[in-house]
């Protein structure tokens, strides 16, 4: 089971909250603990998803202007969920959220193939950021409900995440906010990942 509960969703992530930022990314993690990034570009599909595996309502999702952050916990990990705006106004802003990211979560729309060359142009500069070296990478492929939507290997192809390093772990998932199907196993996914990640660390 899981349970997801909003701890803060302010409108705009200003230079005043920067020490806001700060002291909650500063906080000592317990040992299953982890920090969760969700990215991808406006109208993707975040915070849709994040709604549905909490089983909150979907139907009035506005775009986020700014960030929220959420709490799921799930097989005994406590998710610390930072769900980050895609908005290009907004974008510059997202490395301020990179440090101590355990695992970036990366939402495209799959429907959309006219801006699936921007969403992985996006994806590279994450990729390529010091700050997020390493980390491992979910991309969910959203809207699968859809009836022009992208398959998996051509999304992989568009993204180039044949690319990707192969000391760097990463999954493609196709889901839907919508139905909710494909979730499940990405968040499976997700925690088999730090679970590894985690027992890495201990044995260094």
């Amino acid at each position: 089971t899981c349970r997801f509960t909003s701890v803060l969703s302010p409108r705009h992530a200003s230079l005043t909250e920067m020490g806001l930022l700060s002291l909650l990314r500063g906080l000592r993690k317990s040992e299953k603990e982890a920090r969760i990034l969700v990215l991808g570009l406006d109208n993707a599909g975040k915070t849709t998803c994040l709604k549905q595996l909490s089983n909150e309502e979907i139907s009035h999702v506005v775009p986020t202007q700014g960030f929220n952050i959420k709490s799921l916990v799930q097989d005994g990990f406590k998710l610390n969920v930072w769900d980050i705006g895609g908005q290009k106004t907004i974008r510059p802003y997202w490395r301020n959220y990179f440090e101590n990211t355990d695992c970036l979560i990366y939402v495209i729309d799959s429907a959309d193939s006219k801006r699936v060359e921007e969403a992985g142009v996006e994806l590279n500069k994450l990729l390529e950021d010091d700050k997020l070296a390493g980390v491992p990478v979910l991309v969910l492929a959203n809207k699968q409900d859809l009836i022009n939507a992208m398959k998996p290997k051509e999304i992989i192809t568009s993204l180039q995440l044949m690319n990707i390093p192969k000391d760097r772990k990463w999954m493609i998932a196709p889901c839907s906010a919508k139905t909710g199907s494909g979730l499940s196993p990405a968040l499976e996914w997700l925690i088999k990942t730090l679970n590894v990640k985690k027992t890495e660390k201990k044995e260094k």
